[in-house]
């Protein structure tokens, strides 16, 4: 088990504050097969097969693990999760333990049938990607022609079944000018929810190095999904931004407004990082790190359960202990409700206590 980071070694701390945490969110692999081949995966997900992922008994074992630690919303994903053997019967199991069953398909296997079997599994909501505002952008970016007609059809069979569902955006800057655009489909296609993840260049991703934004582009970004909160009858919120909220607590001061639960709803009280906090991701060979982005082991499934994990992993402590992350991200006054991107630090920087690199803000106080 990975203990510390592969590319420094001067981490681990001797003290450690806040050494637990509830855990909020788990995203699982189920599975790494997919039917696209989109250009920011992650995973670099293929059509596979894919040696190593855990059995179906085994799977059961976890959500029994998961559910005996707390009960966060488990996010089933992939690759593409449909494409994975039972999982109508990891999603019926996990609901039957009492956890919230979500799911991040890619939309090309959800039909009136899938649909009512995810439904009857309990899966209450499910997110689906569009990157771009039409076919031809959409499906350059997945790499597969009729990608962007396949997740509308999709989306149809979600809304006939009465499942939930939400729109994600990788924001690139080939799509960022259609980012309004999407905005709008996603509020005409009935979408409870919009999520523009800011790209994090791994995986996959590293060959868009030079379509992720600048810090300047960011910065504006991020104001612009401030600018929009208070006009959409939908959860507006960006992902792998935790800058968004050091922003949106400037914007509501400069405006004379306090950061409430009643006046900001949940982003009074959300933190832009979650990593090892309140969220953790789970491979589909039952390796468990921070998240999907940071490929830092800290833990694995098939040698010690999920609580051991969650409430023991060195990684998770250190990043508990916000005032130990390096540079300005350990003395900013905005480190505990910002955190930044523990995975973009590491692929820019190799540390991932490092400071985020794609934040303009200069804290207060230098330390």
């Amino acid at each position: 088990m990975t203990t510390n980071s592969p590319k420094t070694n001067n981490h681990l701390k001797s003290t450690i504050h806040n050494p637990s945490s509830t855990i909020r969110l788990v995203a699982w692999e189920v599975t790494r097969r997919c039917g696209l081949s989109c250009r920011h995966c992650r995973a670099a997900a293929e059509k596979g097969p894919y040696p190593g992922e855990l059995p179906l008994e085994k799977c059961f074992q976890v959500i029994d693990e998961i559910a005996a630690t707390g009960q966060p919303i488990v996010i089933l994903t992939g690759g593409d999760p449909m494409m994975r053997e039972g999982i109508y019967d990891i999603a019926r199991y996990g609901t039957e333990r009492g956890l919230k069953m979500v799911m991040s398909p890619c939309g090309s296997l959800l039909d009136d049938v899938s649909a009512a079997r995810l439904q009857e599994a309990g899966i209450e909501r499910i997110s689906l990607s569009i990157d771009g505002a039409t076919a031809a952008t959409h499906d350059d970016f997945r790499q597969v022609p009729g990608a962007f007609d396949d997740v509308i059809k999709g989306i149809e069979a979600a809304r006939r079944a009465g499942i939930k569902f939400q729109i994600n955006t990788t924001v690139t800057k080939g799509n960022l000018a259609e980012l309004p655009a999407i905005l709008q489909l996603a509020l005409d296609l009935g979408a409870v929810a919009f999520h523009p993840f800011l790209l994090v260049p791994t995986g996959r991703g590293r060959e868009l190095a030079d379509q992720e934004l600048s810090p300047e582009q960011y910065e504006e970004t991020l104001a612009w999904v401030y600018d929009q909160r208070d006009r959409l009858p939908l959860s507006f919120k960006p992902t792998c931004a935790p800058h968004y909220y050091r922003i949106l607590r400037q914007r509501a001061h400069a405006e004379g407004r306090k950061v409430t639960a009643e006046a900001f709803g949940m982003d009074a009280r959300a933190k832009g990082c979650l990593g090892g906090q309140g969220f953790c991701f789970i491979s589909h060979r039952g390796k468990v790190q921070i998240c999907g982005f940071l490929d830092v082991e800290c833990g694995d499934l098939k040698e010690q359960s999920f609580g051991d994990i969650w409430a023991g992993s060195p990684v998770f402590r250190q990043m508990r202990d916000l005032d130990g992350y390096h540079g300005r991200c350990g003395y900013c006054e905005y480190r505990r409700f910002c955190g930044g991107c523990r995975a973009r630090a590491y692929e820019l920087t190799g540390d991932y206590l490092g400071e985020e690199p794609f934040c303009i803000y200069q804290p207060k106080a230098k330390r």
